[in-house]
């Protein structure tokens, strides 16, 4: 089985309604954070982790996500005749920075489910797993410190972060034993068990599972031998629980900051926040915000 990992599946076949009526007639996926379209920070992420094989998992009424990811000629034709070079650059950069194929999922049924769509694509080989409305702003790309875990110990690893015990219920939760790693004995753990939402007061813990993973091919044997939960839908969790069976899984809990674009209040502070690391418009928008009267 080759070790390096190679290609990152997207599931963008979501509906977006928390986002209605932005998202009648276009994907949330392209919903733009500053000027980029939220699955673009993933794509980009992925890439700067070493990753160039995209495969999304879209469904209908994405046709946006194909179209932003390929080359356009009208576009590309107008801004070089206008003298656009730095224009040109950036839409130039973004169909030629990577490798991107489509499947369609016909019902959302579920992340796992998602993820089985691209077990063809994907073959029998390690690859991770990026949910693009996890916005992640760190140094090292979250992929990347979970594939640096991987590659230490060959085995599924999944993103977490600790939130308050108030809102756990809205995530994936584990149970687990901290490893010391690295010198550090607090940032990767072995996975005991995995509860999805778990109720209030009956979380094992408050280390919640993020939408970054990296996930061993065993994983679409699970996805196929679990039987669907609530509305038929198949979980991402309940398969990792199956697998966990036959061998270890481990968590590791990423250096960076996460903002839930999927949601309207984390969009904003998405927007506000990456807005003001921006070095052309950083100190302008910066000076505006001091000037609210909030």
């Amino acid at each position: 089985m080759p070790v390096k990992v190679r290609k990152a599946v997207f599931p963008a076949a979501g509906l977006g309604t928390r986002f209605l009526p932005a998202t009648k007639a276009q994907p949330k996926e392209m919903l733009p954070i500053v000027d980029k379209p939220i699955i673009q920070y993933g794509v980009e992420e992925a890439l700067h982790s070493g990753i160039q094989n995209i495969i999304m998992v879209t469904g209908r009424g994405k046709s946006a996500i194909e179209d932003h990811f390929d080359v356009s000629f009208e576009l590309e034709y107008l801004l070089e005749s206008r003298g656009k070079k730095d224009l040109l650059a950036i839409v130039h950069g973004i169909s030629d920075m990577i490798n991107v194929s489509y499947v369609r999922q016909k019902e959302a049924l579920g992340l796992g489910h998602a993820v089985l769509r691209a077990s063809e694509l994907v073959g029998e080989e390690p690859f991770a797993v990026v949910l693009a409305d996890d916005v992640i702003d760190a140094e090292t790309p979250c992929l990347r410190q979970l594939l640096d875990i991987y590659g230490f110990f060959m085995a599924p690893v999944l993103a977490v972060m600790e939130v308050p015990a108030d809102s756990i219920s809205s995530y994936g939760a584990i149970d687990a034993e901290p490893i010391a790693h690295n010198g550090s004995a607090d940032r990767v753990y072995r996975i005991r068990d995995l509860v999805e939402k778990p109720k209030p007061g009956e979380a094992p813990s408050n280390l919640a599972i993020i939408g970054r993973y990296v996930l061993t091919p065993e994983i679409f044997s699970s996805l196929n031998a679990i039987d669907p939960g609530s509305g038929g839908e198949i979980q991402l969790t309940d398969a990792l629980r199956h697998l966990l069976r036959s061998r270890p899984i481990y968590a590791y809990r990423f250096e960076g900051t996460r903002y839930d674009a999927g949601d309207k209040l984390g969009f904003l502070k998405a927007t506000v926040e990456l807005a003001l690391r921006r070095h052309d418009l950083g100190g302008p928008f910066r000076e505006y915000l001091k000037g609210l009267t909030l």
